[in-house]
């Protein structure tokens, strides 16, 4: 179970990670692409569908919000963490 749960938060920190990067611009070449693009393979397969349900809010992108309250009542539910 600790492992699950340290998974979990480490998974969280990959949200977090993505939306925070998401506020600058980034050079394709610079250091921080590859962490950029860590982050979002790891995160896009759970943000794709629910950008799909989610309505259009313009320039705001609630998904990251949406899938961490999401990740983290699973995991409280799911494994009691």
């Amino acid at each position: 179970m600790n492992l699950l749960c340290s998974l979990v938060d480490l998974y969280v920190l990959a949200i977090i990670g993505r939306a925070i990067l998401s506020w600058f611009p980034l050079d394709p070449r610079g250091p921080m692409a590859g962490v950029a693009g860590f982050l979002i393979r790891i995160t896009e397969p759970v943000f794709a569908p629910v950008r799909r349900v989610m309505p259009n809010m313009g320039p705001f992108d609630l998904t990251p919000l949406v899938v961490l309250i999401g990740v983290q009542l699973l995991s409280r539910i799911l494994l009691g963490c």
